[in-house]
């Protein structure tokens, strides 16, 4: 007797373990493998992401030459991973440059 009650029990936590899994989904994989560029002659800045998924995106950050202005965030358009994320800039100095990514 015994015995069918942990054998039912470890059937129905085997049963509930199945269905969280499958239930749950499986976490994202964001853009890996991404580098960012400057371009101070051309005055444009871009990103690449080679593998993973999701997307990816250029962001810049700016300092205005005056300084009650302050700083110029700057951000390309989301991209998929495998195409590039590009935007223009200013003749202002640049503070940061990174890739932004989401899943």
């Amino acid at each position: 007797m015994h015995a069918r009650k942990w054998a039912a029990g470890a059937t129905s936590a085997l049963l509930t373990s199945a269905l969280l899994a499958v239930a749950s989904p499986s976490a994202a994989a964001t853009p890996t493998g991404c580098t960012a560029q400057l371009d101070t002659q051309t005055r444009g800045a871009w990103s690449l992401c080679t593998s993973g998924t999701g997307e990816h995106r250029i962001r810049v950050l700016q300092r205005h030459f005056l300084p009650e202005v302050g700083l110029i965030p700057i951000e390309g358009p989301w991209q998929p991973v495998g195409t590039v994320s590009y935007t223009g800039i200013t003749p202002h100095t640049t503070v940061n440059i990174w890739v932004e990514t989401r899943g």
